[in-house]
């Protein structure tokens, strides 16, 4: 793989056009909503597509970005379940990339495992497909507005 300036702006227009995406963001918001008795608000493609360019707009991020979405979308392993291990690791640190800095990259690893146990790509795809999605899905829905706790002041701010 080279990553210059033309693949990873190749890279963004991919990500921003994979219609997968926003559907699994608002599904896996419905079910993390229903297992934390949470009202989580649903991803417009609008809201998706902005935040694909500001996560692109920080070259450092986008590189990276770009580097692990390429690895993933080609990755096919004889047999899948020998590449579980590496599809996992690439798909747990995308989410984490996208989402940010800690507490959110953690909490995109741990959605990712969630979105891609419901994910499954098609007939002929690579392997690796389903989980390029399912870490899309877990690092736009945990950056993206819509979860009441991210959108308030945190009660243990202290202030002096």
């Amino acid at each position: 793989m080279r990553l210059t300036q033309a693949t990873v702006r190749a890279e963004r227009d991919r990500v921003r056009e994979n219609d997968r995406v926003v559907p699994l963001v608002n599904d896996v918001r419905d079910a993390l909503g229903d297992a934390f008795e949470a009202d989580v608000g649903h991803v417009t493609r609008e809201q998706y597509a902005r935040e694909v360019d500001a996560v692109f707009a920080d070259g450092d991020v986008a590189v990276n970005v770009a580097a692990l979405a390429g690895l993933l979308r080609d990755l096919d392993v004889a047999g899948d379940y020998p590449g579980f291990v590496v599809d996992e690791l690439l798909g747990r640190e995308l989410a984490a990339t996208l989402a940010g800095g800690r507490p959110f990259s953690l909490l995109a690893e741990a959605t990712f495992h969630y979105a891609d146990i419901h994910t499954h790509g098609s007939d002929g795809e690579a392997a690796g497909r389903d989980d390029l999605d399912a870490a899309l899905a877990a690092g736009f829905q945990t950056r993206l507005p819509g979860w009441d706790w991210t959108e308030t002041e945190s009660p243990f701010a202290i202030e002096e």
